[in-house]
């Protein structure tokens, strides 16, 4: 059985979302029903779970502040939130779980079925880059990418180019190594757009700091600084061009 927490301020979304668990998630026991972050806090002390389901926005502390307050983190966490793009894009920016109310059947399976049994020693590491992520805490510009495997954390610069594989993505990093991330490119730029990345192909995403030339023409290309070569589109050669002006 997988020991789990609710906690959320609304007593609907904690009632529906316990109905939901019995009925389709029957390896789940819910320990606690928590309405703020400080009875979370004290039945996580209380019960030792396996798995929270923590709510982002609460008031006086919201679930994010409420990790703060935790110098260990030996359980999973799937987030509920409302549809806060900030947050999910902070969520997924460390390779975490989350579920938007109202909460489908079968997200809450897919969520519920990656929950690791074995506390992951990586679980700290995740929420670290989380709360950099909101501002809570300095940023040393790593990024959780996951994998089948389970994810890998790295930091931003060490990246060169991503190329799309259908629903994976090919991360190629300076060391040489590759690595086929379960994110679509698409997802992949979301998350990197406040850093120093272009999209110059529709299968392309690239790092402006390692290009080391642009060669024009109709077909135009880039070389990267591992000696690839990327194509560019012809609707994105301006945009390319635009930032070496």
């Amino acid at each position: 059985m997988i020991k789990a927490i609710i906690i959320d301020d609304e007593a609907h979304c904690r009632e529906t979302l316990s109905m939901q668990l019995a009925k389709y998630c029957p390896q789940v026991n819910v320990l606690a029903q928590c309405r703020s972050a400080a009875e979370g806090l004290k039945a996580i002390a209380e019960h030792t779970p396996d798995l929270l389901f923590l709510d982002v926005e609460m008031p006086l502390m919201n679930g994010f502040e409420m990790l703060e307050q935790l110098t260990d983190i030996p359980f999973d966490i799937i987030f509920t939130t409302g549809y806060d793009t900030y947050a999910i894009k902070a969520i997924r920016f460390s390779a975490l779980d989350y579920l938007l109310k109202p909460i489908d059947k079968d997200d809450l399976l897919k969520a519920v079925a990656k929950v690791n049994p074995v506390p992951d020693s990586n679980m700290v590491q995740q929420i670290e880059l989380l709360l950099q992520k909101l501002g809570h805490k300095p940023a040393l510009q790593k990024i959780a990418l996951p994998s089948l495997q389970g994810f890998e954390l790295v930091m931003i610069d060490t990246i060169i180019r991503c190329e799309a594989d259908n629903n994976y993505t090919h991360v190629f990093l300076k060391s040489r190594q590759s690595l086929l991330v379960s994110r679509t490119l698409k997802e992949i730029e979301e998350l990197l757009e406040e850093s120093s990345f272009l999209r110059v192909h529709q299968s392309h995403l690239i790092n402006l700091n390692e290009i080391i030339r642009y060669v024009r023409g109709e077909g135009g290309y880039v070389v990267m600084s591992d000696n690839s070569t990327v194509h560019v589109s012809r609707s994105r050669k301006d945009e390319l061009l635009k930032m070496f002006r």
